[in-house]
């Protein structure tokens, strides 16, 4: 994420961390090249709009703590850190309900031309009312609705990239002394309950047309867009007969359409076990409670600045995060109280650390794959550069000799990457029908 603090809390204050350098360019080409050197399949960029503001009402904690603001837009870091590598592929989170279709779409294929087609969309709706009323709004729209709203997005963009351009336009209108034959381009015409469009979309197709599509909604509404739209979707740990069935039914919605789903991992890694446990003690000491409950209370739309530390908290409907709440719930047990959360927080977020040597984290993850069915991992950082580089220098090696990574980057996009496909989707996903052949 493109500020100082974003999942574990207050370790920005680590006398070794650089994340305030966030507003520096070379802070993100050497975090590229460092990615790209391990072999990472993606920067994952998210992103959110608005402030942390639900914790004791007001904006105080997250602004004191760096609780992901100050926040830059992450779009603007890709072209040079894709000017910096040549495989790296990135997944920039863009909250669809306050961008306008029209230029949502040329930005993004904007980026998968500069990019050679290694751009990704994290597809999502919002979930803080500070957002809303940034921009103009009195609150956010209902969970569901917003998914209703999204649906109707993706048809619009969907047309944009994969109907407005036929694909050999341009090679037409080279073949009659023009740039591009206007016979093979149209405009998108769409009337719905949202959005009403007559345009020609601006760009010519981009190597992947539609970018890669990442989502992490764990919601059953949540679950339906996914099965319907995502190719790559971001779960939550936990507990992993718990986590296999949710990736068991993510599969079954989105049969016959391939899925990737990555599951959420924070790593402390040594070379020996004692290493790795002195690693979380020393970072530990950095940790922000008071973050970590702002951070919380946005995501789970509960205010636990109003709760006493063994008061029973209560969680009923919610416009936040819903697949949290429900998680929360469960991980805490019949009593849900702000001292059982707190005692979650071991680096100042909601995410235990997965700690040990190099050997034994390898194996944490390659069990992860073997009992929970996930493709892969999303990493949270915790110190910077650092975790970056334990796991290249370290964990990767590990990994290569167990046969569970790759040795080099397979060529193309980075949907072509993931999947061992073409670079463009195909049917029965939606997109491919909008397609302009």
């Amino acid at each position: 994420m493109a500020c100082v603090g974003h999942i574990q809390q207050g370790l920005w204050r680590h006398p070794r961390d650089r994340a305030t350098d966030y507003n520096k360019l070379d802070y993100w080409t050497g975090m590229a090249r460092t990615l790209e050197r391990g072999l990472f399949d993606g920067l994952f960029l998210a992103d959110v709009l608005g402030i942390y503001d639900v914790y004791g009402g007001s904006p105080d904690a997250a602004l004191r703590e760096a609780v992901q603001v100050p926040l830059l837009d992450p779009m603007l870091l890709v072209p040079a850190m894709a000017a910096a590598t040549q495989h790296l592929g990135f997944g920039i989170t863009c909250n669809l309900a306050y961008e306008a279709p029209y230029l949502f779409a040329r930005r993004v294929s904007t980026l998968d031309h500069l990019t050679g087609g290694r751009a990704g969309w994290n597809i999502v709706t919002g979930y803080l009312d500070s957002a809303a009323r940034a921009m103009g709004l009195q609150r956010q729209m209902a969970h569901d609705d917003r998914y209703d709203l999204a649906d109707e997005y993706m048809d619009l963009v969907y047309a944009l990239w994969e109907g407005s351009w036929a694909g050999d336009a341009r090679a037409r209108g080279e073949a009659m002394g023009a740039y591009a034959d206007p016979a093979r381009v149209r405009p998108v015409r769409h009337q719905g309950a949202q959005y009403r469009l007559d345009a020609i979309h601006l760009a010519e197709p981009s190597p992947q047309r539609t970018p890669l599509l990442f989502q992490a909604g764990a919601s059953d509404r949540g679950r339906q867009f996914a099965a319907r739209h995502a190719e790559c979707v971001f779960v939550n740990g936990g507990a992993k007969p718990a986590v296999a069935s949710l990736v068991a039914d993510l599969r079954a919605r989105a049969n016959p359409r391939p899925l990737k789903v990555l599951v959420g991992a924070t790593l402390v890694i040594g070379r020996t076990e004692a290493e790795a446990r002195d690693k979380l003690e020393d970072y530990r000491r950095h940790a922000s409670v008071e973050g970590a409950l702002a951070h919380a209370s946005a995501s789970l739309g509960i205010d636990f600045a109003r709760y006493g530390m063994d008061e029973p908290i209560e969680t009923g409907p919610t416009q936040a995060i819903q697949s949290n709440v429900e998680a929360m719930k469960k991980a805490a047990g019949p009593v849900f109280t702000k001292r059982g959360l707190i005692d979650r927080f071991i680096l100042g977020s909601r995410q235990p650390p997965i700690v040990g040597s190099v050997e034994q984290v390898a194996e944490a993850l390659i069990g992860w794959v073997e009992e929970a069915d996930v493709d892969g991992f999303n990493l949270s950082r915790t110190v910077m550069p650092e975790c970056l580089e334990d796991v290249v220098d370290l964990l990767v090696p590990a990994l290569q000799e167990r046969g569970a990574y790759k040795r080099a980057y397979a060529p193309g996009t980075f949907r072509e990457k993931l999947f061992g496909a073409g670079p463009l989707l195909e049917a029965p996903h939606p997109a491919a029908a909008r397609r302009f052949t």
